[in-house]
């Protein structure tokens, strides 16, 4: 035990004489929780829109001001030609036109069809076609004032029936990605710091010469790999209390299914990460081959694969298959459920399990690679 407790302690020293280590250890999860919890969003407002009315009548004014009148769009300029319309579209100056033709209140006025052109930058595909959903729904809130207008002014006593749903959001009411995002930034955090410094200050060791210093030492194999993983576990320990004190506090974002029970799936977490990190040690001679090797054949397929930025529902299926393979995705339903719905074991139990298998795996084969190439 006092050689377990000799190596943490030199790691905890060596730590704490590389500054910029620290700093990423401790500082760095705060910096990128804030920096993504506000930047890293899905959320479309203030749509620039270029508006060329040919028209010019109430009622083509009135179907902007319907554009307008939402938090989802601003004009970006009123425009006589379609070319200078084109021209905000190709600089990036507008998202989205609208273009009225002559004859719009005439036409509407005689009960004939209205037709008017939309048109969306499909450069940016997320605020394409989120913009063209929503003018959709305004131009058709729109059709329909007209129509019941004209009813009413045909006396017409019965009006259409209309069905009337009642929606609710539960979890997320206000369908905020940020409430989506930042627990998952809890998953890309520990993932990054702890399989990332485990490689990189093991292949450290052995750049400077010291590992091979230690293996010729009394000290066993067992309390060598304890005594490399403690710090690292603790770092990620620290990480989940800063993280969930920030989202709490800056986010107002608590963890309503309990912080001791994410500290405790965390940990079963952080076997996987800490096995990966001890994995990549094993077949990375220089600290650049373990960044590189971490970075590329590791955390971005688990980021693209675990749900953090797409839909698994919308990969192939043979992509959801692979994503079973993803510890990464289980972690990420956790933090969700435990943030957003307030559930409890009783329902996540499945994807600790799930955690737990892969965590236990990644490890002993991890060790059992480290134990081999120490002998």
């Amino acid at each position: 035990m006092k050689n377990i407790l000799h190596i943490i302690r030199k790691e905890f020293l060596q730590l704490r004489q590389d500054r910029k280590m620290f700093g990423i250890s401790f500082i760095a999860p705060v910096f990128q929780l804030i920096i993504l919890g506000y930047a890293a969003t899905f959320d479309v407002s203030d749509i620039p829109m270029a508006v060329c009315d040919f028209d010019n009548s109430p009622s083509s004014r009135m179907l902007i001001q319907n554009f307008t009148s939402t938090e989802y769009f601003r004009v970006a300029g009123y425009f006589d030609r379609t070319s200078e319309v084109d021209h905000q579209l190709d600089d990036g100056h507008a998202s989205l036109a609208v273009i009225i033709p002559r004859g719009f209140e005439k036409k509407i006025g005689a009960g004939q069809p209205a037709p008017l052109q939309v048109i969306a930058d499909g450069t940016e595909t997320s605020t394409a076609g989120i913009g063209l959903s929503y003018a959709s729904i305004i131009i058709s809130r729109y059709s329909q004032n007209i129509l019941l207008e004209s009813l009413v002014k045909r006396g017409s006593v019965t009006l259409p029936a209309r069905v009337s749903a009642e929606f609710r959001v539960w979890y997320n009411p206000e369908l905020k990605s940020r409430n989506f995002m930042v627990p998952g930034v809890l998953g890309l955090l520990l993932m990054v710091m702890t399989m990332l410094l485990t490689s990189l200050a093991i292949v450290k060791e052995k750049e400077l010469g010291t590992l091979e210093q230690l293996v010729v030492t009394p000290i066993k194999p067992y309390q060598l790999i304890i005594g490399k993983l403690a710090p690292f576990f603790l770092i990620g320990v620290v990480d989940v209390i800063l993280v969930v004190f920030f989202a709490s506090w800056i986010f107002n974002l608590p963890v309503k299914g309990g912080e001791l029970l994410l500290l405790f799936l965390s940990l079963i977490f952080l076997m996987t990460t800490l096995g990966l990190g001890l994995f990549i040690s094993t077949i990375s001679r220089t600290q650049q081959q373990a960044m590189m090797t971490a970075i590329f054949f590791f955390m971005l397929p688990m980021m693209f694969f675990s749900g953090f930025v797409f839909p698994i529902e919308n990969m192939p299926v043979i992509i959801q298959y692979v994503s079973y393979l993803i510890p990464l995705r289980y972690y990420f339903v956790i933090v969700r459920g435990l943030f957003l719905k307030g559930v409890g074991l009783d329902i996540l139990w499945q994807q600790a399990v799930a955690l737990l298998l892969f965590g236990g795996l990644i490890l002993s084969m991890s060790v059992m690679r480290f134990q081999k190439k120490l002998g």
